[in-house]
């Protein structure tokens, strides 16, 4: 890559490449789709390649910008890690935070927790990234992160805050349309929840006497927080955490027939174990998630 390349640039084109369109990647960088078109053809007459072939169907990028991506990818990861580091350099109470975590974490456990945190650093502001891709806390794609596994990577801080139970779970008004399941034959006959493309890692460890393909399923989709809202609509059968399904008030399906065990961690960087807001938001999340593995 020549050293005439402007960061603005790359900007523009790991934007593209992430978001799949010169226009929502010029909403992702608030810029108008002009203005980003011309940075894109800028960089390709610094590189003298295009980086992108266009069709009336959109655009694909050629295997020069596929090249680049993981490049860009640590100097995005590394610039927002740069930001919220200086954030917080003034004043070490205050700053960002940045937490991934998954979707169904996200969205029906963190919420709460996040609130308390705040009410006790109120400096502090928090960036919450929930998805069940794993981010790379080496590259600092976040800072702090809340794992259902044990972490693998190299140069972090983590901790075992317990494991969550897993069962099956259906509502009320369900179960008074549907005799409750005793066994996994009775349960074939069900309405069940599960996903469409991409099956949890756990499904290949886990036996109910067949195979776990999505074929089981009357209503198949890989968004965890669908899978919830389904679950609550009272359509059918569908695996829920324990503390969770309490909170929402579900019935347990199958409780001395079906269970199975999730690990729960949470993991930094062993660089950030000095600053005061990340040990503040790690020992906050340790206590808070404590609570949920009783």
């Amino acid at each position: 890559m020549p050293s005439y390349a402007d960061w603005d640039l790359l900007q523009s084109l790991h934007a593209v490449l992430e978001a799949g369109s010169l226009s929502a990647a010029a909403k992702r960088r608030r810029l108008t789709q002009p203005t980003l078109g011309r940075h894109i053809d800028q960089l390709e007459r610094q590189l003298g390649a295009p980086l992108f072939l266009r069709s009336p169907r959109g655009i694909q990028p050629t295997d020069l910008a596929l090249m680049l991506k993981p490049h860009l990818d640590d100097m995005a990861a590394a610039s927002g890690a740069a930001v919220r580091d200086a954030s917080g350099a003034i004043d070490g109470v205050g700053g960002v935070v940045r937490v991934t975590c998954s979707e169904i974490m996200g969205i029906e456990v963190l919420p709460s927790i996040l609130t308390s945190f705040r009410a006790k650093h109120p400096k502090i502001d928090v960036e919450l990234v929930t998805t069940n891709k794993l981010e790379d806390l080496s590259r600092r794609e976040a800072d702090i992160a809340v794992r259902m596994a044990r972490p693998t990577q190299n140069n972090l801080v983590a901790k075992k805050i317990g494991e969550l139970g897993v069962g099956f779970y259906a509502t009320a008004d369900y179960l008074a349309r549907h005799p409750p399941p005793t066994s996994f034959d009775e349960l074939e006959g069900h309405t069940i929840i599960g996903f469409d493309t991409q099956g949890p890692s756990i499904v290949d460890d886990l036996d109910i006497g067949r195979p776990i393909t999505r074929d089981l399923f009357a209503v198949r989709t890989d968004n965890d927080a669908a899978q919830m809202a389904l679950l609550k609509a009272g359509f059918g059968i569908a695996a829920c955490q324990h503390q969770i399904a309490r909170r929402a008030g579900l019935v347990p399906v199958m409780a001395e027939v079906f269970e199975f065990k999730l690990e729960l961690w949470i993991a930094m960087h062993e660089n950030l174990r000095g600053s005061r807001r990340m040990r503040a938001m790690f020992d906050h999340l340790a206590e808070e998630l404590k609570a949920l593995t009783a």
